[in-house]
């Protein structure tokens, strides 16, 4: 599976980017997508996730309300809009897909349940 993702950029406080993950590969055998972010000095944290068939999606309470994630099965591509951005969204955003080794209906938030990753994006907020 090979995850590519985009839209990172700079912009300030309060307003919106929208990155996309494209999956290409055995993306069929994927239970879900998660997006991550990672600060330097930081542990790479849960950010969002979706399952690629019924849509269920997660998210971590600090973006509930203002992060929407979303997938194209037709494109295999998924999708997160981010509004109302912070400075403290500020970080590189990854893309992953789910472990075919997870077998529980919820979304896992862990990375090591994640196989395989994206380059990154970076998204910075400025005050």
């Amino acid at each position: 599976v090979q995850l590519v993702e985009s839209g990172g950029g700079l912009v300030q406080a309060g307003g919106s980017l929208r990155l996309s993950c494209a999956a290409s590969g055995r993306t069929f055998s994927s239970y879900g997508m998660g997006w991550f972010r990672q600060t330097p000095g930081k542990e790479r944290e849960f950010v969002a996730g979706i399952r690629w068939t019924g849509g269920s999606t997660t998210y971590t309470d600090s973006v509930k309300g203002r992060f929407t994630i979303s997938r194209d099965n037709a494109k295999n591509t998924v999708y997160l809009q981010m509004n109302s951005l912070k400075p403290e969204d500020t970080a590189v955003y990854y893309c992953a897909a789910v472990s075919s080794d997870w077998a529980l209906p919820s979304l896992p938030s862990q990375k090591v349940w994640y196989d395989y990753w994206g380059q990154g994006t970076q998204v910075t907020v400025s005050s």
